[in-house]
């Protein structure tokens, strides 16, 4: 695996440490790390901070978040708008992105966007032939209404590569963290004690049974556990 893909990785996984938290890595922060816009409300913020001795190129991107066979899913939209899409930010110095909803028709139910992040390289290096270190920041951005909260159920798919998945029939996503699975043998797979991800609003989420659970579900899921945004979770078939 590459440098790059490593420390790219380290960022995505610190980035859901705390959704209060301010997200660094390097010279370049983001703040804050999940924005949340509940309607009628159509704006909010972010702030990029360059606390690095030299210059900041970034570029700002956002796309509509879904879940479909059980794995995220990106694809570009024009009904959210990052502005501005690209920055340069000096040392020392703070730049504010605005996020904004652009489509006329009402929230309905949430609505899940990512926006991404670039630390683009200085020009001069993008060519050059030695390892380009470049930031990927990913926010989750959601723009909320009034609805049924989250109701989870959970199942095996069994194959050449078994997984579980974790559904949601509510209206509202869920954020897993030290996820873990008992099965009817007793087995478990646990997920860490990180961020495992999350299940969007009527959507499913895959997550791969970890090789070191071997043999695991043989006798069927007993049950899930878990801690969301809402607190923990116990759930049982």
């Amino acid at each position: 695996m590459s440098i790059k893909s490593l420390l790219v990785r380290a960022v995505l996984a610190a980035l859901f440490a705390s959704p209060c938290a301010l997200l660094h890595a390097g010279s370049l922060q983001v703040a804050p790390v999940l924005v949340e816009v509940p309607a009628p409300g159509a704006a909010s913020t972010l702030k990029l901070l360059n606390e690095g001795t030299k210059p900041i190129n970034a570029q700002i991107r956002i796309f509509r978040w879904t879940q479909v066979n059980g794995a995220d899913v990106l694809t570009p939209t024009d009904d959210v708008a990052a502005s501005p899409p690209a920055a340069s930010l000096r040392p020392g110095t703070d730049y504010t992105v605005r996020i904004v909803r652009t489509t006329k028709e009402p929230v309905t139910r949430e609505e899940a966007y990512r926006l991404l992040v670039d630390e683009l390289p200085e020009p001069a290096q993008a060519g050059a032939a030695t390892v380009n270190i470049d930031l990927r920041y990913s926010i989750p951005v959601f723009f909320t209404t009034p609805g049924a909260p989250s109701k989870l159920s959970f199942d095996l798919q069994r194959g050449a590569k078994p997984a579980i998945t974790v559904s949601n029939a509510g209206d509202r996503r869920v954020r897993l963290a030290k996820l873990r699975f008992v099965d009817g043998r007793g087995l478990v797979a646990s997920f860490g004690d990180g961020l495992a991800g999350y299940v969007l609003g009527h959507s499913s989420r895959n997550f791969d049974v970890p090789a070191s659970a071997k043999g695991f579900g043989m006798g069927g899921i007993a049950s899930m556990s878990a801690q969301t945004d809402a607190g923990p979770i116990d759930l049982t078939h």
